[in-house]
């Protein structure tokens, strides 16, 4: 799968999406990557998740388990495990903290890939590193569908099976051109902000 197949793909699922967002960092952005759109899709999140695999092992890596952090990285997390054969769990938040609950565990030196389905500044990935490396274990490396920047500033190997690089503005330096523009909080109902 090549990165002209995977944002092709983006484009023929509506997902990706052009205007005024508020992302989850806080920054403001004129494009929107909804990987949900395409991880909807079976065979989809199948494909990208072994294409994604494939990369980790043509970089050498051996992992022993897959950590997202949840929501975003759930569904293309287990399907990177599935296509190295390794257990896919996830991080979610308490409190504003990423940490591991349902049972998950992961043992003192077992090596570690953190899956995400977008990395725009990196930070849940960070995020998701520390809570690996509370647990003891080695972070090998970091994988994502989509590097929209934040990848390239990774203190670890990292890769990605395509970039998507829109520009990402503070709320107080918005251009003239999105300056009274109604902002989009991706994931909310028409009507929330």
């Amino acid at each position: 799968m090549t990165a002209d197949s995977v944002l092709a793909l983006f484009r023929q699922r509506g997902a990706l999406l052009e205007g005024h967002f508020v992302l989850s960092s806080g920054l403001h952005s004129t494009g929107y990557l909804q990987c949900a759109l395409i991880l909807q899709h079976p065979a989809d999140a199948e494909a990208l998740g072994r294409a994604l695999g494939e990369k980790v092992k043509a970089a050498g890596h051996t992992v022993d388990v897959v950590l997202s952090p949840a929501m975003g990285g759930l569904i293309i997390g287990h399907e990177v495990g599935r296509a190295l054969g390794v257990r896919a769990i996830f991080a979610e938040r308490v409190d504003g903290t990423l940490t591991l609950r349902r049972g998950f565990r992961i043992d003192p030196g077992e090596r570690v890939l953190v899956v995400e389905d977008v990395v725009t500044t990196g930070k849940s990935t960070l995020e998701t590193v520390v809570v690996a490396q509370h647990a003891g274990a080695t972070v090998v490396a970091a994988a994502s569908i989509i590097n929209r920047g934040g990848g390239d500033q990774m203190d670890l190997p990292y890769v990605s099976l395509a970039e998507a690089k829109f520009p990402t503005y503070a709320p107080d330096a918005l251009p003239e051109h999105l300056r009274g523009v109604p902002a989009i909080k991706p994931g909310s109902r028409p009507g929330q902000k």
